[in-house]
């Protein structure tokens, strides 16, 4: 009898199948899109809910603001959204994508791997606004975008374009970087951002291009000139010697083995003329692993400064452009993020993160957060607290909260008034003024330093040119602290 009852059972469900399909094949009645919608449906991946959420085609290999669509980098596809809604725009094949220019003047660079050329195109529509066939490598920039295209492998030229523009605004001659730059920006010598584990590297968005680049070209470092393209410097580093271009200086950084522990020098050099302009002993860049004194990574830091460590373990930030220390941490405090302008560190007491005015001795803001990482970018800095999961906002200048979420999300993209934040496959925009600042409070552009808060070589940290910075040129530090008390032994 139990076998005949399930015999039946099927039966019946088999019938009702058929059934539902019929309907569904006549156009009746359709169940099956609602129900995959049902299925597919996501978790809103943050309280409070974001403006939009959209599951894109793969995990996000960049994502960037440009104007009001949102540039989605996959493994091999891009594609892009509409900011106010998250509705698709359009999407095509690339094996890379990056962003340059800003705002509404922004365009897309894709290309594929292992080929020449690339293309630009336009955010808003996917249409190609330029087209190049012999590209080897491309850099984006707010301001401007660099490519590199060679003949031979000994012959190769640079050259700068506007954004949006069809003319080179210059070329320069390198003797080869086909064999070590390929796709979208290959590293230069210049500084490596801090990082975090919630919060994307290039979180930003493209900054404005320094006014020097060091190409690394065949163990040389070659230094042009971003407004003229004269290449002004072919340097080789000594056998101790690692080269950084940051802040408008060619910097050497000579390490050397002296009982037991690595001694370093850093000097910074005008490249127009050779002249030496600072120096600076016993600051440590973390250029060398611990199993030696031999230099393989670029130093820490963002725009004209760099991080090190002072021969007493505490953490400094130096302008290199002038070798000025702005900001040298109390004992136990450990640096966030930095950019030109503020510092983010992580007091002492582990319970909270103070923003600190660079070249000021000021402390602009603290706000108590847990374990966790941060950013700053020049809408928001971004803070990312672990147990509880949060993501908080605030002006980088005030400390004022533009949003805060209870999220285990990543932040991927701040713009002037929201950022992009995902998780997986899933991304969402939240707009600032939610979820704890002022209804409708959006952030407004940086203050100083131009279109995008960036000021040029020798007014890092946020002081005024002529302003009187007391103590600014000290090199013991905004309080001396790396210099000895009178009397004590030479330093």
């Amino acid at each position: 009898m139990a076998k005949v009852g399930g015999l039946r059972l099927r039966g019946w469900f088999l019938l009702g199948l058929v059934t539902v399909v019929a309907l569904a094949a006549t156009g009746v009645w359709n169940p099956f899109p609602t129900l995959w919608d049902w299925v597919d449906r996501s978790e809103p991946i943050s309280e409070p809910d974001v403006v939009w959420q959209q599951r894109v085609g793969g995990t996000p290999r960049s994502v960037t603001i440009a104007g009001d669509t949102v540039v989605v980098e996959q493994r091999t596809r891009v594609e892009a959204r509409s900011l106010a809604t998250g509705a698709q725009l359009w999407d095509r094949k690339a094996d890379w994508a990056a962003v340059a220019g800003a705002d509404r003047d922004a365009v897309v660079a894709v290309g594929k791997l292992l080929s020449k050329g690339y293309e630009l195109l336009d955010p808003a529509t996917g249409a190609t606004r330029r087209r190049d066939a012999q590209a080897v490598a491309v850099w984006t920039y707010r301001n401007l975008l660099l490519d590199a295209r060679c003949l031979e492998a000994t012959d190769c030229t640079l050259s700068a374009w506007d954004p949006r523009g069809t003319e080179p605004l210059w070329t320069a001659f390198l003797p080869g970087v086909s064999a070590g730059f390929l796709a979208d920006n290959p590293d230069l010598r210049g500084t490596r951002r801090l990082s975090s584990p919630r919060v994307d590297g290039g979180v930003a968005g493209p900054e404005s291009a320094p006014p020097l680049l060091g190409f690394p070209v065949d163990g040389r470092v070659h230094v042009v000139d971003t407004a003229t393209g004269r290449v002004l410097q072919n340097v080789e580093p000594g056998r101790d010697e690692r080269l950084a271009v940051i802040g408008g200086r060619m910097l050497r950084m000579r390490a050397v083995g002296q009982d037991g522990v690595c001694a370093f020098t850093l000097t910074g050099y005008d490249p127009g003329t050779g002249r030496e302009v600072w120096r600076r002993t016993g600051i440590n860049p973390r250029t060398a692993d611990s199993a030696g004194c031999v230099q393989r990574e670029d130093p820490q830091g963002a725009r004209n400064v760099l991080l090190g460590v002072a021969p007493d373990g505490r953490e400094a930030v130096v302008d290199g452009y002038d070798g000025r220390l702005l900001q040298v941490n109390a004992e136990g405090e450990r640096l966030v993020a930095v950019d030109d302008r503020y510092a983010l560190v992580r007091t002492a007491d582990r319970r909270s993160i103070a923003a600190r005015e660079l070249g000021a001795d000021r402390t602009r803001w603290t706000r108590a957060v847990g374990e966790g990482g941060g950013a700053l970018t020049p809408y928001a800095a971004v803070l990312a607290q672990e147990k509880p999961n949060r993501l908080i906002a605030l002006d980088p200048r005030t400390g004022r909260e533009l949003v805060v979420l209870r999220t285990s999300a990543k932040a991927l993209a701040v713009g002037p008034a929201g950022m992009v934040i995902g998780e997986g496959r899933e991304i969402g925009y939240v707009r600032f003024g939610a979820g704890g600042a002022g209804p409708g409070a959006p952030a407004g552009p940086p203050p100083g330093g131009g279109d995008d808060g960036v000021p040029g070589p020798g007014s890092s940290g946020g002081v005024p040119d002529g302003g009187g910075d007391p103590g600014g040129d000290d090199p013991c530090g905004p309080k001396r602290e790396l210099c000895p008390e009178p009397g004590g032994k030479d330093g």
